[in-house]
Order: structure tokens, then sequence, then C-alpha cells
């Protein structure tokens, strides 16, 4: 007999395959991370077959979860879909969204293809750039939505504060030198100002290495050994590693994470898409 899926549990499985663990899917569901296991345990005893392993700190997919992951997604697509024809008008036009690299591939996956598929009639167009370029685009129109650090304009809300750390290559100790070699973003940005102001504090003399508007540009000096720097804790490449006071170096302030919305840009499509940022900020851990 054919086993009847229920679209609740497929969307807990979901859930947590792209959270990593039950705790942090817990909090998106609205359940309980006892609750939250039950029901893949009903699913999988639905189906017959295990779809996840339960490791000491995060979930892996057997390969039947790797298989049912792609129809489970469909399913849940077809049915949001199929709800959306009937129960709300159909929403379209282009969203323009700006975010910091840094965070692009922390924050975007996930909450963009929530939105395609609820909203798989907007058009989303995408800028990665610092907040120093981002800020000027949100007040001349020319984008929708921002993910900006560091600036509050009007006293806009911060939605997250995320640690900053210091980071450098595993295979080399370039914090022995003095002065201290540094990465650093470009001038503007939240995370320079802090490392520098650290530093300063401290009495830390230092020399800057290099002096980049990208993620790519800082990691590349930092994985050749050339440097240390000072990241978003989100953002760290698994190829870095953290660092602290162990190896000298002092604390570094917290960045201040904000989402901004130009004045005009109140479509329902950018309302919708400004309300699933929020929530995924709210969520990260």
């Amino acid at each position: 007999m054919t086993p009847h899926l229920d679209l609740d549990l497929l969307r807990s499985f979901v859930t947590v395959v792209e959270a990593g663990t039950l705790s942090a899917a817990a909090p998106r569901i609205g359940r309980s991370q006892s609750a939250v296991s039950m029901q893949i345990q009903r699913l999988e005893q639905s189906l017959g077959a295990p779809l996840l392993l339960r490791l000491p700190r995060s979930v892996e997919l057997t390969p039947a979860g790797a298989d049912f992951l792609v129809y489970a997604r469909r399913l849940l697509k077809l049915s949001e879909e199929a709800v959306a024809s009937i129960s709300r008008p159909v929403e379209t036009g282009l969203v323009r969204l700006g975010v910091p690299d840094d965070y692009a591939a922390m924050l975007l996956p996930q909450a963009l293809a929530r939105f395609a598929e609820a909203h798989p009639r907007v058009a989303l167009e995408v800028v990665c750039e610092p907040s120093t370029h981002l800020l000027p685009a949100i007040g001349e129109g020319r984008l929708d939505l921002a993910i900006v650090t560091g600036t509050r304009p009007h006293r806009i809300e911060v939605l997250r504060r995320e640690p900053l750390v210091w980071v450098a290559s595993p295979h080399h100790v370039p914090w022995m030198e003095d002065p201290l070699p540094v990465a650093l973003f470009e001038p503007g940005c939240s995370a320079r100002m802090n490392v520098i102001d650290a530093l300063g504090a401290a009495g830390r003399a230092y020399r800057g290495v290099c002096s980049s508007a990208s993620l790519l540009g800082v990691t590349a000096v930092v994985e050749a050994g050339l440097a240390v720097a000072g990241l978003a804790a989100c953002s760290v490449p698994p190829q870095l590693k953290v660092i602290g006071e162990a190896e000298g170096l002092p604390p570094l302030a917290l960045l201040e994470m904000c989402l901004l919305r130009h004045p005009g840009a109140e479509t329902p499509a950018v309302l919708r898409l400004e309300e699933v940022l929020r929530r995924e900020l709210a969520s990260l851990r």
C-alpha cells in the first residue's frame, strides 16, 4: 500500500536538512526539538527507510534521504503554488536587493529559495557590494532593499548582532610578527573600523597588507599566510581558522546588521521579501 505523504512532515524534513540540526530547525518550524524529532521518525516509518543519520552535532542525509529530498522540495513547491493560485493574487514585478558579499553565502540561498517558491513570478535582482555602496543606492532608489552593517540612519532597528572574529591560515603564524600584518576591507567598512579601533585600544602596532572591497580579496591574502583579518563569524570560510586572545589579539566589537527599504518601494513583492529577510536574520545562529 502506497504511504500517504503528510506535507507538514515533508516541510519539517526539508527544514531540518537546511538548518543542519534538529535544534536549529525547531524554532523555524515552531515546534520543540523533541516534536520535530518525532515528525521525522513518523515520516521515516511511513516510508519504511531511514532518511537522516543523527550525529552528535549535526544530521546527514542517508542515500534514500538524499533522493527523497528532491521529491519533498518539489511537492512542497507544488503545494504552495496550488494554494497561492487560489488564496492570494499572484505577485509579479522586480525586487532589487543589495547585500554585502560576506553575508551573501550565509543569508541568501535559503531565504531567496523560500521566497522564490512562494512568489515564482517575482524577478529578483541581487547586487553584492559593501555597505558603503549600498547605502547611497538605497537613498537614490537604485535598490529596493539592502542589508547593511554598522550604519543606522534614522534609527533603523538592528535585526542582528553578528560576532566579528580574527581569522588566519591554519598553516602560518602571522600574528607573531610585529607590527601585525592585517588584511582589511575598504575604508568606510564597519569591520575595518572595528579592527583598527580594537588594535588601537590594545596598543598593538599593525600594518595593512591589503585593502579590498570583497570578502574574496581579504580571504585570499589571509589564506596565503600574509596576514590576519577580522571577519563576521558567519562568513568565515572553512579553509581559515578562528584565532583570538590565545594568539595575543584583542576582542572585536559586534557587527550590527540592519535591513533598509527605500521609502518608495512598497509593492507587495518588496514587502514580502522584506518579511522573509527579517525572519531569516532573526533565526540565524
